[in-house]
């Protein structure tokens, strides 16, 4: 989860609360561990030898997990994208320890003080991970990117790499990267905004302390080198995405247009936020023109998010087009398969594809089974995800009753009056009549209660 840090700790009872309430494992059973490190000794036996290929990884300082390295180069007018995703399918075999236990949890879950892993460390952080210390077996996606930003898989082969360089977001320097790293990015962005994909990925929040009891809720600046490093996994999904498709399989992400009631209640939002959101703009193309770095336009891209109908895995259907309407594109996971079971699944489609061979018939029946698993393990991500906000915000509000705050109408009906307050990124419901979403309101904090994670607020005017 990427929208909390919580450097001072100040969470702690809170988030073991969450732990409790949600069954997030705290440790893997024994014969998994063993399973794991037993995996680990394993040797690449059906892999091109690459090691010689300047591979770099780039991520949070601190991870260890590192899904994908790449290397870029110019052919022709085109960029050539060599992005390396750990092989976590030549690890885990169908059906044994460390499948059947990928197959419970579904998918990494994160909180602020630490994460419920999809795989065991001797694997996660080990022998799959494309860590620097030595070779590591990776299926490599060559994605061609052209002037315009259109990108398409060239090819796809099980390699043998050896990452050069574990770089970090925040200390990373141009002399670092691949020449065209900036430009890849610059094509897949502007592919972005002539699509009209939207962008909904807030920076992320942290929780800091201001002195005595007191605690702010601020957005940590979001560093060009993320979205540049977005890119790449972006380009390479959609062009996964395209080749599944025009194959007649796969497993792709879908998400729903927001509805016209989340479309309203956002453009109430703007205005309160003081966004100019043209009439004539769509969603997409207005989020496309926001900065993650300001407070304001951060705020709305919470609440973007919030109001999104939520996304879907979606095996292929003939006759269907799947459609991932904040992308603007036909989309697919399949960069991050130490941290999402689907991707181990589509990583291995896509080889298949790529070297015009069937998909294994484990993997295609498990296609039909995946959605279940993921939604699943989706819900109970996104579900810890707003309680530990919620648990965040009475955090940052506590101490704070009392006080009058401005806010906006976002939404009325018989529930009660939903609230964004304009200067802390707080979402809360009032008891306020005669109003209509888009009126500014003004608002006194009655009551924040950290272990009911919740931010009462009364109507001053």
């Amino acid at each position: 989860m990427r929208s909390l840090v919580d450097k001072s700790n100040v969470l702690h009872a809170g988030l073991a609360a969450i732990r409790q309430q949600y069954s997030v494992p705290s440790e893997f059973p024994p014969e998994v561990v063993a399973a794991a490190e037993a995996a680990a000794a394993r040797a690449p036996t059906e892999h091109t030898d690459r090691t010689d290929w300047p591979f770099i990884t780039l991520d949070p300082a601190t991870s260890t997990d590192l899904d994908q390295a790449f290397t870029i180069e110019r052919s022709g007018d085109d960029l050539l994208l060599h992005y390396a995703i750990a092989d976590v399918a030549w690890f885990v075999q169908p059906g044994d320890a460390l499948d059947h236990e990928a197959w419970k949890r579904g998918a990494t879950l994160y909180l602020p003080d630490g994460k419920a892993g999809l795989y065991p460390p001797a694997l996660a952080e080990g022998a799959a991970s494309l860590l620097p210390d030595g070779p590591r077996p990776a299926v490599v996606f060559h994605v061609r990117v052209a002037g315009d930003g259109a990108a398409r898989l060239d090819g796809a082969e099980r390699a043998v790499i050896r990452s050069r360089a574990k770089l970090a977001y925040d200390s990373v320097t141009a002399a670092d990267l691949p020449a065209d790293f900036d430009e890849f990015a610059r094509r897949v962005q502007a592919a972005a905004v002539a699509r009209g994909a939207g962008t909904i990925e807030p920076p992320e929040q942290q929780v800091e302390h201001v002195g005595g009891d007191g605690y702010q809720l601020v957005f940590r600046p979001r560093l060009p080198s993320e979205d540049h490093n977005a890119a790449m996994s972006l380009a390479a999904n959609l062009a996964v995405a395209d080749a599944m498709f025009r194959a007649g399989t796969g497993l792709f992400r879908v998400m729903p247009e927001p509805d016209e009631r989340a479309v309203k209640r956002l453009r109430h939002t703007a205005r309160g936020f003081g966004l100019a959101w043209p009439a004539d703009q769509s969603l997409g193309a207005f989020s496309c023109t926001l900065d993650a770095n300001d407070p304001k336009h951060a705020a709305f891209m919470l609440a973007e998010r919030r109001a999104g109908g939520g996304a879907d895995y979606q095996p292929f259907t003939a006759g269907v087009t799947p459609w991932h309407a904040a992308m603007a594109a036909t989309y697919a996971h399949s960069t991050a398969p130490l941290r999402r079971l689907a991707d181990r699944y589509v990583v291995q489609v896509a080889l298949a594809v790529a070297n015009g061979r069937p998909v294994p018939d484990d993997v295609a029946e498990s296609l039909e089974l995946l959605p279940a698993t993921m939604d699943r393990a989706d819900s109970t991500g996104n579900r810890i995800e707003r309680a530990v906000l919620d648990l965040a915000e009475a955090v940052i509000m506590q101490g704070h009753e009392g006080e009058s705050f401005d806010a906006v109408v976002v939404d009325d009906d018989e529930d009660g009056t939903r609230i964004q307050l304009l200067d802390v990124a707080v979402v809360a419901k009032v008891r306020a009549h005669g109003v209509a979403p888009g009126d500014m309101l003004r608002v006194k904090l009655v009551a924040a209660d950290l272990a009911r994670r919740t931010v009462q607020f009364e109507r001053v005017s």
